[in-house]
């Protein structure tokens, strides 16, 4: 399979020569099953190699020993570069290189970790089952786990830059130290994620005896007041801007723009429309149907002409030839469904395009735009927050804010009818 993409005998002769050539000959098989263009086979092979040889030269025998290996790896590739890189190239250099070599990883070692990117969990070896206690007891979805890990990890590193360990004793004043430096860079919500996160895991640690004392009570979350924020919504003829910047002539375009249409006019979540498969469209009885919403939930919606329209002309014209029943799907090898994240990323990069100035853009921009038209609309709270999705009312109480006509009638003196 290598001389597919390396016309020098030489070339490939050295490769298979590596102490893992047959797993990198192993992961060119595969990505030729994937689709993958022969240019990005020619660009990721050289990589691995390097990647071998490097591990080779640390002593590295078996695979099971090369996850440890990574981040030494690119350290030191980064390191030996001629120009300088910025921290942002670091980062993005750092990227490009780990996911190759993750990707091999994932093929050829089954219980290689790949939920928090081949790393052990924060303090795995202070606290062995925080996280099974969270699956098992709390019930925590792997999306919420990967928040603990975040934050855990910034207490992890915090402590090891102290050169203190997990005691028994922790003082508190490190706990603050913690939050106060976090408050710095983060933003209040993220925050309170933090404080939050490390409540619930002080609190487990005193229960199950690693801790002599308590420690999340001796934290204090900053305040957000409820109401006090705006939805970060668009005006619709801003929407209908953004719309425009899509070129439905290219398959990914014909993909964003039936994704953008889903998420602005029935309010969907990102996490909902990568959720979407071909069985959730009702083509005979024009109805799509969305399952695993919040808290279990689940809704069907009238399928808009222009919506149908779109997805028809993407599944005819844009989607890749696949066995996957997923609706959208990725535009490049390997095709798998389109993730959340792509989701919003996407919805980001067109507001950007479109020079669209709001807050935080993203999905569930499209998502606010769509309940602030139903307010504007005159629809009741009770009858949009069932039509979004919303798990309380009080997630809806905030558009209230923003219904300026009821708001001017208020303020005019004439808005009995409205209170």
């Amino acid at each position: 399979m290598l001389n597919r993409y390396f016309i020098r005998p030489t070339t490939v002769d050295r490769i298979r020569a590596s102490w893992i050539g047959e797993t990198i000959e192993r992961y060119v098989e595969w990505l030729t099953e994937q689709n993958y263009s022969a240019k990005n086979v020619s660009v990721r092979v050289p990589l691995l190699f390097r990647f071998g040889e490097f591990t080779r030269r640390s002593g590295a025998t078996a695979l099971d020993e090369l996850p440890a290996q990574i981040e030494p790896f690119i350290e030191d590739w980064l390191n030996r570069r001629k120009q300088g890189y910025s921290e942002s190239q670091r980062l993005i250099a750092a990227r490009e290189m780990r996911n190759p070599i993750r990707q091999l990883l994932r093929l050829v070692l089954p219980h290689y970790r790949t939920d928090a990117g081949g790393k052990p969990d924060p303090f795995i070896d202070a606290a062995p089952g925080f996280f099974d206690f969270l699956r098992r007891d709390r019930g925590l979805r792997e999306a919420t786990l990967v928040q603990y890990r975040h934050y855990l990890q910034r207490l992890e590193d915090y402590l090891q830059r102290l050169n203190q360990s997990l005691l028994s004793d922790l003082p508190t004043i490190v706990i603050s130290a913690l939050i106060t430096e976090s408050g710095e860079i983060l933003d209040k919500r993220s925050v309170q994620s933090l404080c939050s996160i490390l409540k619930v895991f002080f609190r487990y640690l005193y229960r199950m005896g690693l801790m002599t004392r308590d420690l999340g009570k001796a934290i204090e979350s900053p305040r957000r007041y409820r109401l006090s924020n705006l939805p970060r919504s668009i005006a619709w003829n801003e929407v209908e801007q953004m719309l425009q910047k899509v070129d439905r002539r290219t398959t990914v375009g014909k993909r964003d723009y039936a994704v953008l249409l889903l998420l602005v006019t029935y309010g969907l979540r990102a996490r909902e429309v990568g959720a979407l498969t071909l069985d959730d469209i009702d083509w005979k009885h024009d109805r799509i149907d969305v399952r695993g919403r919040k808290a279990g939930h689940s809704a069907a919606y009238p399928l808009a002409p222009v919506v149908g329209e779109a997805v028809l002309d993407y599944l005819k014209q844009g989607r890749p030839n696949t066995t996957q029943r997923a609706l959208f799907i990725a535009a490049y090898a390997p095709y798998g469904p389109i993730t959340q994240v792509a989701v919003s990323l996407r919805a980001k990069w067109y507001i950007r395009k479109a020079g669209i100035k709001v807050s935080r853009p993203g999905s569930h921009t499209l998502r606010h735009t769509c309940v602030q038209r139903l307010v504007e609309s005159g629809f009741s709270l009770k009858t949009i927050g069932d039509f979004v999705g919303h798990r309380t009312p009080d997630a809806t109480k905030i558009y209230a804010k923003v219904n300026i006509e009821a708001l001017r009638k208020v303020a005019l003196g004439n808005g009995e009818e409205v209170v």
